[in-house]
């Protein structure tokens, strides 16, 4: 009977062997995973999570009782330590060897740290990646405390919003010239920018953290412009790196993250990738896109060509972010955009990214019916004229049918 290992018990993994199972695939299935607690969501742990608006158990993707259920071993608090091509094995570090007809690397993502040589060591420094980090920060975001973020990206400013919303005094610094900047459009970034210091956050661009000061716990932070800050924790949000040193040490081609084919293969074919660790190719590149929708999407493909079918993966990228009272919602991607158009209808406000004449991504905030109408209008491949785009007075429903 066929086996399917699947190393990453995240979103990814979690979607690969449900999948498999939705797919009729009858073989043996077993999903190995680092953390004690079965597959959870990842984004609300900087959101709804961190503010103590979301139990532990609603993180939860499906039922404990859903895997033995459908006959999936999940060992949990378990890691893969190597991988034999040759031999079809992979190791635990429990020293117990499973054997595959098809594995599947799932293994996401590991946030971006500071150097223990500018204080990145020291206690209350801390990163948002997993349960633990939020669990281990929670503490932290009391009122009247001191906070500085570094890194202006979604992590870093949905951080912000959760400390400035529990009364924390927050600074947040990032090196580039705006927040947001690898990611989207002026506007968007100006939007962002407002929003946060409506509450009351001190946003610091263009200038990057020298050091941190403490001796065993952080107390200050130094920045490259010379400002001194007394602090009392830190929130790191400078990035993730794609997790593949399995992959490497097995011989796997690296590109981008793990590289695959449009199919979800690797450069060994009984191995697969999908999710943050993965690249897939997409306009002569390979691509890796960091979010929920891309690992589930991703995931599902592999598993139905492990189960037989011939798919190749077409990215539909979406994504979303929560900052206050703020809905980010976002369609596309904006690699090479020209051009940004801007479209308000009251408190709702959506900008619309274009590659010459064609309609690329949008960025909705609280706007969740253009998100929408941007999203089909993208899939579909129609690019409305800009000037219909800022009108008010355009029926946005009435493009889907132009």
């Amino acid at each position: 009977m066929p086996h399917v290992v699947v190393i990453g018990a995240g979103q990814a993994g979690s979607s690969c062997v449900a999948k498999l199972r939705a797919e009729g695939f009858d073989g043996d299935i077993t999903l190995v995973g680092g953390e004690p607690v079965p597959p959870y969501q990842r984004p609300p742990l900087s959101k709804a999570y961190l503010l103590g608006d979301m139990a532990e158990e609603r993180l939860y993707l499906r039922p404990v009782s859903f895997y033995a259920d459908n006959t999936i071993d999940l060992r949990l608090s378990t890691r893969a330590t190597a991988i034999d091509p040759v031999g079809k094995t992979v190791t635990l570090e429990n020293t117990d060897v499973l054997t595959y007809d098809h594995l599947v690397l799932t293994t996401g993502s590991h946030p971006r740290t500071l150097p223990s040589a500018i204080g990145g060591g020291l206690g209350n420094v801390f990163s948002v990646r997993d349960l633990a980090d939020a669990d281990a920060m929670a503490p932290a975001f009391a009122d009247g405390k001191k906070a500085l973020i570094i890194g202006g990206g979604y992590i870093g400013l949905e951080a912000a919003a959760v400390a400035a919303k529990r009364g924390v005094s927050v600074t947040l610094v990032e090196m580039a010239d705006r927040i947001l900047q690898r990611v989207a459009a002026p506007e968007t970034s100006d939007y962002f920018r407002d929003l946060h210091a409506s509450h009351g956050v001190n946003i610091v661009e263009g200038v990057g953290l020298e050091r941190l000061i403490g001796d065993d716990v952080v107390t200050g932070a130094v920045l490259t412009d010379g400002t001194k800050l007394d602090i009392d924790f830190a929130v790191v949000g400078v990035g993730i790196a794609p997790a593949t040193i399995l992959a490497e040490a097995a011989g796997l081609t690296i590109d981008n993250g793990i590289a695959t084919n449009s199919f979800g293969q690797t450069s060994d074919p009984a191995i697969w990738a999908a999710g943050d660790c993965a690249s897939a190719p997409l306009g002569g590149h390979q691509i890796r896109i960091e979010s929920v929708g891309n690992a589930i999407d991703q995931a599902e493909v592999v598993a139905k060509n492990i189960a037989g079918t011939e798919a190749p993966y077409v990215p539909k990228p979406w994504f979303w972010s929560d900052q206050y009272d703020c809905k980010l919602q976002i369609a596309g991607l904006n690699i090479g955009y020209g051009a940004v158009y801007v479209r308000k209808t009251g408190d709702a406000q959506s900008h619309w990214y274009y590659k010459g004449y064609q309609l690329i991504a949008v960025d909705a905030m609280n706007d969740p019916r253009n998100y929408m109408i941007g999203k089909r209008l993208i899939e579909a491949g129609k690019s409305p004229a800009p000037d219909l785009i800022t009108d008010p007075d355009t029926d946005m429903k009435a493009l889907l049918k132009a």
